[in-house]
């Protein structure tokens, strides 16, 4: 009896399909997801005149202050209302794990100009270089 040989050559390529499939899904999560990720507490946003921000790879940590005068952070994605003090320990906290790591503020327009200045000036004694303030484009 004669053993006959298979003719057939082994393919080595690699089927990529699977591949860009996952990878396409992924994009649109991403693409969905992104928005959600920048969360806030609900205020009235000044409006001015101003450049915008750098871009950096950091994740800004942002601090809200609303009308009444109380501080909101996000803390694992809940908005959560500090004190001043617990604010400035968590700034210091992060600074000092991440010391490049933007520090915005969210004001809301009907906030004390006083309670803005003591907020800047615990963040800075916290050890943050540069604070920014958020504010929506001016309509032309």
């Amino acid at each position: 009896m004669k053993l006959r040989k298979s003719k057939r050559k082994l393919v080595a390529e690699i089927n990529v399909v699977p591949y860009i499939d996952v990878t396409l899904v992924l994009m649109v999560i991403f693409m969905i997801t992104a928005p959600l990720l920048m969360q806030g507490v609900k205020v009235e946003l000044p409006s001015a005149n101003s450049a915008p921000m750098d871009s950096t790879d950091q994740e800004p940590f942002i601090v809200s202050i609303k009308g009444d005068g109380t501080y909101w952070i996000d803390v694992k994605g809940i908005n959560q209302t500090q004190p001043l003090k617990t604010v400035k320990e968590r700034v210091t906290k992060i600074l000092r794990q991440k010391p490049q790591t933007p520090i915005l503020v969210w004001g809301d327009t009907a906030v004390d100009y006083g309670a803005v200045v003591n907020l800047m000036s615990e963040l800075q004694l916290a050890g943050a270089t540069s604070v920014g303030l958020v504010t929506e484009p001016a309509s032309q």
